[in-house]
């Protein structure tokens, strides 16, 4: 029993479970645990006292599923690209005995990170792709998602905190909080994730655990006080104080495997005291019953600091932040205690489905094995077998052999074989129950698509995809290579919402779109590596829009006579803008009355207008917020057909198009830098050089924090500029910048005369 962190008022779990009678789960069901008294015992040790009063009043009544549930953590790691986390995730591998020996991330010995398990990932030494992994400590099962830190890989990370219960934020502890894990930790708020966050590498030169403290304080503005106190830094760091339970631990053993705990240093008792009455404060003050105690003036045992930071946590009130160095193997260990300690079970995290037979109704999910299946599918990736889907299950119950439905797309599927990953190895399984991730086989569909068993139409939320705003033109060196070129443009597609690929009519280039330079970058790369296919790379250029500022009438007649069946078709009617803030992109309206053009031929007519507004006289790129409106036109009884109405839609189309007065529309990014007060004026009036606007400026320490939303067209190479005006005689840049999709907007008079004028400069004559 002692190998239970959550110490708890053992009297009572006996008296419950002593007699017999009382020990059989509500309803029998096949794969019920026996509740021995051990494991009854077990299961109560993990809750706290104020659960055990609510599991006494219950009849006793536990379901076979409580136990497993409150043993299972759906976790990830996410931070600034650097600060060392997939190291940490090795780390915890090794401990958890799922790997046997460390390998490095940016392998000298060939090997890489087990999470790492995309080639060009370990040359890069960078993580991509979010692999689920599956281990277990002390009794209790996690889950892993191994997050990317890149700003242009955002949607994985959005995708992975989407299935997460809890997450723990890396924070390097010399380069502190970091553009990135900002980015990182809106999105963890954004999705309601009670997170634990880690000050890492502090065997680096320059460490400073508390700098980092203050800095997520003031920037993330967590609510957050250290659980642990290190015992030296740098290169003298030798191991943790727990704060809790007041014991210092020590790591030892070739790595790191051994832990001493010790008793506290004399010269540290003061320090330990000062930071534990730190950590009693803050948690009290969002905490009512510690602060009835911490008010009292009472001791607080670790046993009621350990309850009251676990309700904080959950309540996303407070960050427990710990502390060691993944790389020298040092706290990693009590960070995994906390994971269990401080965390959610999937049971303590209310989610919420969108019921699509009533328009999107938020239904809270009760998250138990006992209701209907409802499972996402959060990420794909082409296998050896095939396409492999993981699936976070939110409700019911898995099998192998199951049918299940897809509600997105309304297909039934059969589970042909259900596994649990490790990185890239996997282990097969009968069947899994709410809360868990597991990836199943040979089921066709695409990221984000809800699963349920057929009995209820729900969808777990949208997740927010957002636009690409970067195009690069690329073709395959060689013609043979075609094919498995765009294999792999396809499988991108799918696993990856925010790359998309198109054909540009005019050059007969494939097109490919995403979110910023390494992003596509990345993608490239991956088809040299994966396809072995060598594709030569255009210049990127910026995703630009045109739409409409006024109404214009259309009146076409498309007559064309040969011998034979000839052409004719008449359309009439007007387009115009689309009002301000409507969701739609297109509308068409047809407001004939009675059969002037035969209401066969009118998804033709549609089809022809869509087709035309695919691209604009004016640089070719599609026109966006139309609304056409068809008002009369004319049909012949031989000579109309479809094919003649949908030329007469694109026609008229390109007649009243400059009537309707277009504009470009260009990507505007919300743009937000950090740079040394004494070169705010510089970087200042460079932005306004790239027609930005300035919107906030605030003060931040010694750092100016300017808040602009730029043209994406005058971003190109600015890290380059920003590093070399934020430059100090020998140092290096001090500026740092994140950029994300904000709108688009119409470009000015000049500008448009300049790209009309490039584009028929480069547009074919006719």
């Amino acid at each position: 029993m002692a190998r239970f962190p959550r110490p708890s008022t053992p009297r009572l779990l006996y008296t419950l479970y002593t007699s017999p009678s009382k020990t059989t789960p509500s309803h029998s069901h096949t794969h019920s645990h026996s509740h021995s008294p051990t494991a009854a015992l077990l299961l109560l040790r993990h809750f706290s006292s104020g659960s055990l009063a609510r599991a006494a009043s219950k009849d006793e009544k536990e379901p076979w599923w409580k136990d497993s549930m409150s043993r299972l953590r759906n976790i990830g790691i996410s931070a600034h690209i650097d600060s060392g986390k997939t190291t940490l995730t090795e780390r915890v591998l090794y401990y958890t005995g799922r790997i046997h020996e460390i390998h490095e991330v940016r392998g000298r010995d060939g090997v890489g990170a087990k999470m790492d398990s995309m080639d060009l990932e370990r040359e890069k030494g960078i993580t991509i792709q979010s692999a689920a992994t599956y281990c277990t400590w002390k009794d209790y099962q996690v889950n892993i998602i191994d997050t990317p830190g890149h700003v242009d890989f955002t949607i994985e990370v959005e995708r992975a905190l989407r299935v997460l219960d809890g997450a723990i934020l890396v924070l390097c502890s010399v380069g502190g909080v970091q553009s990135q894990s900002i980015t990182v930790d809106r999105q963890m708020r954004r999705y309601e994730v009670p997170r634990l966050a880690f000050i890492n590498k502090l065997d680096r030169m320059g460490a400073d655990p508390w700098k980092v403290l203050n800095q997520a304080r003031s920037k993330l503005r967590h609510h957050s006080a250290a659980m642990q106190v290190p015992i030296g830094l740098e290169e003298d760091f030798k191991g943790l104080i727990d704060l809790v339970q007041l014991k210092a631990l020590y790591f030892h053993g070739s790595s790191g495997e051994k832990i001493v705990a010790e008793d506290i240093p004399a010269n540290m008792e003061a320090l330990v005291a000062e930071k534990r009455r730190e950590l009693i404060e803050a948690v009290s003050e969002v905490d009512d019953k510690l602060a009835e105690v911490f008010l009292n003036d009472e001791p607080v045992s670790s046993t009621e600091l350990e309850e009251a930071i676990r309700r904080a946590t959950v309540a996303r009130k407070f960050v427990p932040v710990f502390m060691g160095s993944a790389f020298k193997n040092k706290g990693v260990q009590p960070l995994l205690d906390g994971v269990l300690s401080y965390l959610p079970c999937p049971t303590e995290v209310s989610s919420y489905a969108l019921d699509q037979s009533k328009n999107e109704e938020k239904v809270t999910l009760s998250g138990t094995p006992d209701g209907p299946l409802v499972a996402l599918a959060f990420k794909l990736e082409e296998g050896r077998f095939g396409q492999l889907t993981y699936l976070r299950i939110y409700e019911g119950v898995i099998r192998k052999g199951d049918f299940i439905h897809n509600i997105n797309n309304g297909k039934k599927v059969k589970i042909p074989r259900l596994v649990r990953m490790h990185s890239d190895e996997m282990e097969d399984i009968q069947q899994a129950h709410a809360g868990q991730i597991v990836a199943v086989f040979g089921v066709d569909c695409a990221s984000g698509d809800t699963f349920t068993d057929g009995s209820v139409k729900y969808t777990m939320t949208s997740m927010n995809v957002p636009e690409p705003v970067m195009s690069l033109a690329v073709q395959p060196v060689s013609k043979d290579s075609g094919g498995q070129f765009s294999k792999a443009l396809n499988r991108f597609q799918r696993e990856d919402p925010t790359f998309r690929v198109g054909l540009d009519a005019e050059s007969g280039q494939t097109i490919i779109s995403g979110m910023g330079e390494l992003h596509l970058d990345i993608y490239v790369e991956r088809i040299r590596r994966e396809y072995k296919v060598d594709a030569t790379v255009g210049k990127p250029r910026v995703n630009f829009r045109e739409t409409v500022t006024q109404r214009a009438e259309f009146d076409y007649l498309h007559k064309k006579q040969t011998g034979g069946q000839g052409q004719y078709g008449r359309v009439c009617g007007y387009i115009e803008p689309l009002p301000q803030g409507s969701s739609t992109k297109f509308e068409f309206d047809n407001m004939i009355v009675g059969q002037a053009i035969p209401s066969n031929f009118i998804p033709a007519i549609e089809k022809g207008f869509k087709e035309a507004a695919n691209s604009g006289s004016l640089i070719g790129h599609p026109v966006e917020h139309l609304r056409v409106v068809l008002t009369d036109g004319a049909s012949h009884s031989v000579d109309s057909s479809e094919l003649a109405f949908k030329l007469a839609a694109i026609y008229a189309f390109r007649q009243c198009y400059t009537a309707a007065r277009p504009v470009i529309l260009e990507p505007v990014m919300m743009v937000e830098l950090k740079v040394p007060t004494e070169f705010q004026g510089t970087v200042a009036g460079d932005i306004n050089k790239r027609k930005g606007v300035i919107v906030g400026n605030d003060q931040d320490g010694d750092d100016s924090v300017i808040t602009a939303h730029v043209p994406l067209n005058n971003m190109f190479g600015y890290s380059t500029s920003l590093r070399s005006m934020t430059q100090v005689k020998w140092n290096t840049g001090k500026g740092e910048f994140t950029m994300e999709y904000k709108e688009h907007s119409a470009v000015s008079n000049d500008v448009q005369t300049q790209l009309v004028n490039t584009y028929k400069g480069t547009k074919p004559a006719e």
